[in-house]
């Protein structure tokens, strides 16, 4: 008897009506993930990657890999592989508070759950308090992987402008007023504070102070993500703003993916009482527990090793990519474009004359074997259309430098195009005349535009 015919690999139009009618309301607006859509082409080994947020898991030594598996497998073997409590192994969490404890948080280990990864919590944390159509304020830039998530829940995303102090707490006011008088309230504020993703700026401390002051006054929530804070190549620490909140507002998002490995799928969550509650029911629906094995991967690796030396190297390791990547944008990107100067974390944000699609020119730029994101998955209203986010901790200096040239060259080709059809020769932006500060920075800092490239100061990206 011959075997039934196997299905087509691939989607036909009668396919699709056949399931039409069986899916939810909801994968109508669900949208992919800006990275996520080129992660097959990237993984090519020609491909130089300027993309994926990708930590350096190669300098991972793979002793320390073989003495963590080798004392699980010796001591806890039958642990590892068996299901664990929902909020996570207590061990575990102590080690989350000892990594709370380097930016000066205390974290209570019963205001504590593990999940699986960062992005799992925003999941969780939506999922809680979202129903459609529910306001959120995020940044605009925001994190690309939070994009498909509120998309998914169908929350009506407000996108906040940033600058070089990070999110204007003066627009944050203007629109939480403006919300007021519409009847609508926010049900909480995302942010990425400390070298933010994609755009690399961190809020000042003012503008932190003066947001821990709206929340507060107005009784909002905040998920603070903090994945980079630790990631510092210059300048002193400033505090996440669960620490100057106490635990009153902010729900604290923590991952070891850009600290250790992000293949161990390994983040938590600190929030209120009331909230943890829901996000733990939210969790027991989606996966039960996170993985005995990765958590006790971590314990194991803090038993075995000074996880602080650790991120140490890793510092100077993406200290030397940024500075590399920098100067390759100074000396490769022609005049038009403009860009960020990160005090740490792994992107910069990069601006191009308005006559060019970032995601064109990814196309463009993909047929040279370079790929970045382009600048529109940072956003849920259509803008970003003209920017990139550029990551320097995946690739070698080499590396760095010859993608950024090959995106010049990419760049370079459509201005001169541009040029020719237009007959115009686009400029290069003007010098930024310092400003006065205002009346604002006492309580949000100073504003500013985000940070362009002007004069001579070709690097700083004018930061």
């Amino acid at each position: 008897m011959s075997p039934p015919p196997r299905p087509p690999s691939r989607s036909t139009s009668r396919d699709l009506e056949r399931y039409a009618g069986l899916f939810a309301a909801r994968t109508r607006v669900m949208r992919s993930s800006a990275m996520r859509d080129i992660m097959s082409v990237i993984a090519r080994p020609e491909v130089i990657s300027l993309a994926g947020g990708l930590p350096d898991t190669s300098s991972f030594p793979p002793e320390t890999f073989a003495a963590m598996t080798a004392r699980i497998a010796e001591e806890s073997c039958a642990r590892a592989l068996q299901y664990g409590p929902t909020e996570g192994l207590e061990g575990t969490k102590r080690c989350i508070a000892e990594v709370m404890a380097a930016e000066g948080m205390h974290a209570d280990l019963e205001d504590m759950i593990v999940t699986t990864g960062g992005q799992q919590v925003i999941d969780l944390v939506t999922k809680a308090l979202i129903d459609p159509g529910d306001v959120i304020i995020a940044e605009g830039p925001t994190y690309p992987g939070a994009v498909p998530v509120f998309h998914a829940y169908q929350a009506h995303v407000v996108q906040i402008d940033m600058d070089s102090d990070g999110m204007r707490i003066d627009l944050l006011e203007e629109t939480l007023d403006r919300l007021e008088r519409e009847g609508r309230r926010p049900k909480f504020v995302y942010t990425v504070p400390t070298f933010q993703n994609p755009a690399g700026v961190t809020m000042s401390l003012p503008r932190r102070r003066r947001l821990m002051e709206v929340v507060s006054e107005r009784e909002l929530l905040v998920l603070e993500d903090n994945p980079y804070g630790l990631l510092r190549y210059e300048g002193d620490p400033l505090p996440p703003l669960y620490r100057l909140d106490g635990g009153g507002y902010v729900m604290y998002l923590g991952t070891f993916s850009k600290i250790l490995s992000p293949g161990l799928r390994l983040g938590w969550v600190v929030a209120p009482a009331p909230v943890l509650e829901k996000i733990n029911l939210g969790k027991q629906e989606a996966d039960l527990c996170t993985s005995t094995l990765s958590q006790l991967m971590v314990q194991a690796y803090f038993e075995l090793e000074d996880w602080r030396h650790y991120v140490g190297s890793l510092t100077e390791i993406y200290r030397a990519r940024r500075d590399t990547m920098l100067d390759a944008l100074a000396e490769d990107f022609p005049p038009q474009a403009e860009w960020t100067r990160p005090g740490g974390g792994l992107f910069v944000w990069a601006n191009l004359p308005d006559f060019i699609d970032t995601t064109d020119l990814l196309a463009r730029a993909l047929r040279e074997n370079v790929a970045f994101v382009p600048g529109e998955g940072a956003f849920l209203d259509g803008r970003g259309r003209h920017s990139m986010r550029l990551n320097f901790s995946g690739s070698g200096e080499d590396q760095i430098r010859e993608g950024i040239r090959r995106i010049g060259e990419v760049i370079k080709e459509q201005v001169a195009l541009y040029g020719t059809l237009t007959g115009e020769e686009e400029r290069a932006p003007e010098p930024a005349r310092a400003e006065e500060p205002s009346p604002v920075e006492e309580e949000g800092g100073r504003v500013v535009n985000l940070p362009r490239r002007g004069g001579e100061d070709r690097r700083a990206g004018g930061a």
